[in-house]
């Protein structure tokens, strides 16, 4: 019996060691710190046409236009428009003086009217236009396509550059200002 209550002592004795231990020794943080990842910036708003013509050096001259007829808005409104954008060279072909009289505002009518010349009614791309097609502007008048060995000409200014796609249509940009009949 001696030894039965012997071994029971060592094995409280024992298993009081091992708690004294256990509360003696530090607990170690395991849990690790995770830093939450910075937010990601807020993606860029698509460009719209009036973006692309402002975005382009080549084209102050069209943009100041846009600006004094009061066409911005419109422009970056839904759309979608096509917009075939004469060059600032475009601009300065003209007779000397012409661009400044028309930004004039007691011209704004006629500059309204030669730009929305320049503008028509749905994202037309370069493969959607035929030799020989005729396009409606939004200030009322036709252009006439024509294609040759595989060169594009609205009303005979070359298209230079095409199919630049904006949120709200698309801008091809020609060599020449195009001119209203009425």
């Amino acid at each position: 019996m001696f030894a039965a209550v012997s071994l029971s002592a060592m094995l409280l004795l024992s298993c009081n060691n091992e708690a004294s231990k256990t509360a003696e020794t530090p607990m170690v943080d395991t849990v690790k710190k995770v830093e939450a990842p910075a937010p990601a910036p807020a993606p860029a708003a698509p460009k719209d046409i009036v973006d692309v013509a402002i975005g382009s050096p080549d084209h102050t001259t069209l943009v100041a236009a846009l600006t004094a007829a009061g066409l911005v808005e419109t422009l970056k409104g839904t759309g979608p428009y096509t917009v075939f954008a004469p060059t600032n060279a475009a601009f300065n072909a003209l007779p000397k003086g012409t661009v400044e009289g028309l930004l004039k505002p007691e011209n704004k009518a006629k500059l309204t009217k030669i730009l929305t010349y320049h503008v028509v009614a749905g994202a037309v791309k370069a493969a959607d236009l035929k030799d020989g097609q005729k396009v409606k502007t939004l200030q009322g008048e036709e252009l006439t396509v024509s294609i040759k060995d595989g060169k594009v000409k609205i009303n005979g200014a070359n298209v230079t550059a095409a199919d630049l796609t904006g949120s709200n249509g698309v801008v091809h940009v020609i060599d020449a200002v195009l001119m209203p009949k009425k």
